[in-house]
């Protein structure tokens, strides 16, 4: 069997996150490890999985700081490559008023996309169960031609493939590049996470059910989740749909990274019970698990250091002993 879980391949970058005021009323921001398919990984390792990520940073402190999240969430860093030129990502995150995020990027370049095709390890995706990739790295050149590469690799190898759009408008040269690209990894992939605003942005339609059922209709995807913030989330796997409720939280902080959390629960029970052919009630039980552990992580800052244990993600969604 494959030496690892699951390899993710994408952003790597530190998230900026508001945490107070200081004593002259100016915003104070923590530097957090973040990037949507690290988050990912992070919560898998929670659980007891073994994951490894392939990325760039830049040969700088934030690179060090994000190399050291790495090694101490245990995620295998063979795949991390350095550049000597480019920055470190940056993202500051910040809270707009009516409780969303805002980003701001600092990436024209950031070292997540100068990773080359020839900087992929073919190794470590073929010696995987599961290959994670995001749009985040179908932007810019040459992080494109590496990811495209990387899911060539994935598709021949006969490994299963995991997509999430992670939609982020200010990093696309246009919107209608932003499609087309999100296209490509909906055709490369067998199981899909998209958000509510995604799958609108993505169809025209505003109504969920109308609206995936064009989606699916054009890309038959066999495994499809679809999160709803607070309205909690649904699933599609052939016949079969299943919808549960979140868990909403009165300490929630910021919710960045909880999609992230939702998908690592998600590949984790994909690995124990397959995608093809399930039930309803696997479903649910699956929806509940992610959507439990996504709630207790709107309750921390930042993301990838902090994952909840499987124990407590067991009793905030109420599963028995």
């Amino acid at each position: 069997m494959g030496k690892y879980d699951v390899a993710a391949l994408g952003e790597l970058l530190i998230d900026f996150t508001q945490n107070g005021f200081s004593s002259q009323g100016n915003p104070i921001f923590e530097a957090n490890p973040g990037g949507a398919p690290c988050n990912v990984l992070a919560m898998l390792q929670k659980l007891g999985r073994k994951t490894v990520f392939i990325g760039k940073v830049g040969r700088d402190g934030f690179g060090l700081q994000l190399e050291s999240a790495l090694r101490e969430t245990r995620i295998a860093t063979e795949g991390l490559c350095f550049d000597d030129e480019v920055h470190t990502t940056l993202a500051v995150v910040q809270k707009k008023e009516d409780g969303d995020r805002d980003f701001s990027f600092y990436r024209k370049p950031g070292a997540d996309i100068m990773l080359r095709e020839d900087e992929v390890r073919e190794d470590l995706i073929r010696g995987a169960k599961i290959f994670h990739f995001g749009a985040l790295s179908l932007t810019d050149e040459p992080v494109r031609k590496a990811t495209q590469r990387a899911v060539q690799i994935a598709e021949d190898a006969g490994i299963l493939l995991s997509f999430d759009p992670n939609l982020r408008k200010p990093l696309w040269a246009s919107e209608d590049e932003a499609r087309e690209q999100i296209r490509y990894g909906l055709r490369h992939c067998h199981i899909l996470k998209i958000s509510d605003d995604e799958l609108i942005w993505l169809t025209g339609a505003e109504d969920y059910d109308r609206a995936m059922e064009q989606l699916r209709a054009e890309f038959p995807i066999p495994l499809i989740f679809l999160s709803m913030g607070k309205d909690g989330s649904r699933a599609y796997c052939g016949e079969q749909t299943a919808e549960m409720p979140s868990f909403l939280s009165t300490q929630t902080i910021e919710t960045t990274g909880a999609g992230d959390t939702f998908m690592g629960c998600i590949l984790h029970q994909i690995l124990n019970i397959g995608y093809r052919d399930l039930s309803r009630r696997e479903l649910e039980e699956m929806l509940r698990f992610a959507n439990a552990a996504a709630s207790i992580i709107t309750t921390r800052r930042g993301a990838l250091r902090v994952m909840p244990e499987e124990e407590e993600i067991r009793k905030a969604g109420g599963f028995t002993a």
